[in-house]
């Protein structure tokens, strides 16, 4: 569970406020409250080692929404010896961390260490980030932030390099309604109240919030505040949690990490002949704002790199979803692009072309002083004709087949072969038309032997 930044954190568990939201009264004070992580705090593990033997080094919590970032930050506060100074990045310069780094300074000065806590600090600018790194790296404060963004795209190296990254996962289904359980019983939370609420409903509520702890609870406390009341107490009706449960914004940040996510399964869906799953990942992107043209230039690079010539239509199909989208935009367009994305699922599949570019460009990058055969030259001025330029070059629409076994690479590779066809689809008709090509180039060279 997490909230936005407030003032410093006592070590002193305080008597909740009963007017706050369910979520902050029923924030875990301690380890043993704190749901789900075991990996992380369960007992033996790094982090709760470093928690109870007051050894907290810097770090960033990094996980999505509702997973216990803050909660875990204050429960740090309450198990150390250190001041805790909390605040945000959204709302905090450059000026105001020089100002809590001189608190920090008097602090030492006394005997005291300062661990400084920074929600969403992916939202910190470089020069804020930097103004960081000196005082994380002298020991003056202890940095624990939390992202909910991947910390190796939105913070610079040498800040994170001086911090350890601990991954927080959403909360596991059981977890969520332990948690409801213990709200509906704890005086902290609903326990004064009689509420009517079954199994089925609780599981609901935890299935729906994808493993967000804030959310869980914020639609407890709605559903209860909406229901009827009488002398047996509240009772929550279907109808009242369903209309309670409006929808959940989709997991999605168009400029964040979960847009290469996205992206990426949606890619390997098509690459792995899965239209199913491919029109989920591509709803995903649509229904969250995404631009339509961004899965439509990744559908056109797909159609080359994992079909290529196995069906060289996929390439224009896919040239035309890109274009309806241009032409059409969201949301009229969804279903050009849907008929891509199935096209490409279903297409045979060949990685041989992006195969034959890689073989061709590390050689193209390991010969760059091989010259262009003179048989191959143009021949545009009297010196270069005096030089041999287009000396020994054989016009193939001469030549019966319309082809030579003229060499085309540089003397050195002169025997390399890049594209190599696969089984798949129109392929298979392609390698059996280099094999025809390899046979009349033979016996064209034969034939020179013989003269």
């Amino acid at each position: 569970m997490e909230e936005e930044p407030a003032a410093p954190v006592s070590r002193d568990t305080l008597e909740p406020d009963m007017n706050a939201p369910l979520a902050d009264r029923m924030r875990p004070q301690t380890l043993e409250e704190y749901m789900g992580q075991k990996a992380l705090v369960g007992p033996g593990h790094a982090l709760r080692q470093m928690i109870e033997s007051d050894s907290v080094t810097s770090m960033i919590l990094w996980g999505p929404p509702g997973v216990g970032k803050t909660t875990l930050a204050r429960i740090i506060a309450r198990g150390t010896k250190s001041r805790f100074v909390n605040f945000s990045a959204v709302n905090t310069g450059v000026r105001d961390i020089r100002v809590i780094m001189q608190e920090a300074e008097k602090a030492r000065e006394a005997g005291i260490h300062t661990i400084l806590f920074v929600d969403e600090i992916h939202r910190f600018n470089k020069s804020q980030q930097d103004a960081f790194l000196p005082y994380v790296e002298s020991g003056l404060v202890t940095l624990i932030g939390a992202t909910t963004e991947n910390p190796s795209f939105e913070l610079n190296s040498a800040l994170l390099s001086r911090c350890r990254v601990f991954t927080l996962e959403g909360l596991k289904k059981e977890d969520l309604i332990r948690l409801l359980e213990r709200a509906l019983r704890d005086p902290r939370g609903l326990g004064s109240l009689k509420v009517d609420i079954t199994p089925e409903q609780l599981a609901n509520i935890a299935g729906y919030a994808h493993g967000d702890a804030r959310f869980c609870l914020n639609t407890l406390e709605m559903a209860v505040k909406s229901s009827p009341q009488d002398v047996e107490g509240i009772h929550i009706t279907d109808e009242i949690l369903s209309q309670t449960l409006s929808r959940k914004t989709m997991m999605y940040d168009k400029d964040g990490e979960e847009h290469y996510n996205v992206i990426s399964a949606f890619h390997k869906s098509i690459r792995n002949s899965d239209p199913d799953a491919a029109l989920y990942w591509l709803a995903r992107m649509l229904e969250a704002g995404e631009n339509p043209l961004y899965p439509a230039r990744r559908m056109i690079r797909m159609a080359s790199e994992d079909i290529g010539m196995a069906d060289s239509r996929a390439l224009e199909i896919a040239i035309a979803a890109y274009q309806a989208a241009q032409f059409l935009g969201m949301p009229e367009c969804n279903v050009h692009l849907a008929h891509c994305a199935v096209y490409l699922s279903l297409a045979p599949k060949s990685n041989e072309m992006e195969n034959a570019y890689f073989a061709a460009r590390d050689d193209a990058r390991a010969t760059l002083d091989q010259p262009v055969p003179l048989h191959l030259r143009n021949a545009e001025t009297r010196l270069m004709q005096d030089l041999g330029y287009g000396n020994g070059y054989e016009y193939s629409h001469n030549y019966p087949h319309r082809m030579t076994d003229m060499v085309c690479l540089p003397e050195g590779l002169k025997h390399r072969t890049y594209y190599h066809p696969s089984d798949q689809g129109s392929e298979t008709a392609v390698r059996r038309r280099i094999a025809q090509i390899h046979a009349i180039k033979d016996e064209y060279a034969r034939s020179r032997r013989k003269k």
